[in-house]
């Protein structure tokens, strides 16, 4: 249900941009993702990271995509949005004592310290590798490949990302 729901502006990019163009629904990613920052706030009274920066990425790309009348602005957000999360994670690695990866899952599933790492140090590399295909895409492909790719490529991409590393990750658990 949390992917459905972190994959929410998308799916609601994909079916605008079907309707209209990629204006269009660049505002709607826009309002959707304002929404979607706003529910979670109500719901959790807390917003997780992952979506503060994405709101600001697509308020900052999707607004000079607008004023501008240039698509490769809103284009470029899905790279610099990974890149920034891989910058996160390693850098993880060097302030404070666990990794993001461990802070966020710690409560779930008790690994050994070195576990933690390999999967920081995997979704880094998993976001750095997303940002720098999403630009083979932008500059390679017109833009239905690329919406198609936004929504069907990325997550098809994640979902089989996340299997191998659950896998991975059950031969570690601690029981």
């Amino acid at each position: 249900m949390k992917m459905l729901f972190d994959f929410f502006p998308i799916i609601l990019f994909f079916i605008a941009y079907k309707f209209q163009d990629i204006y269009f629904a660049t505002i709607v990613a826009m309002i959707s993702t304002i929404l979607q920052v706003f529910f979670s706030w109500i719901k959790k009274k807390k917003v997780e990271m992952m979506h503060i920066i994405t709101l600001v990425m697509i308020i900052f790309l999707g607004g000079a995509t607008i004023f501008l009348q240039n698509d490769i602005f809103i284009k470029w957000k899905v790279s610099v949005v990974n890149w920034l999360f891989s910058i996160i994670l390693l850098g993880s690695h060097f302030v404070g004592e666990k990794t993001v990866i461990e802070r966020l899952m710690e409560k779930s599933i008790e690994l050994p310290k070195y576990v933690w790492n390999r999967l920081n140090v995997s979704w880094s590399g998993f976001f750095a590798f997303i940002g720098c295909l999403n630009i083979y895409v932008v500059y390679n492909y017109d833009t239905d490949t690329w919406v198609n790719f936004k929504l069907f490529g990325v997550l098809g991409i994640t979902l089989v990302f996340v299997i191998l590393q659950s896998i991975f990750m059950a031969k570690h658990i601690k029981k």
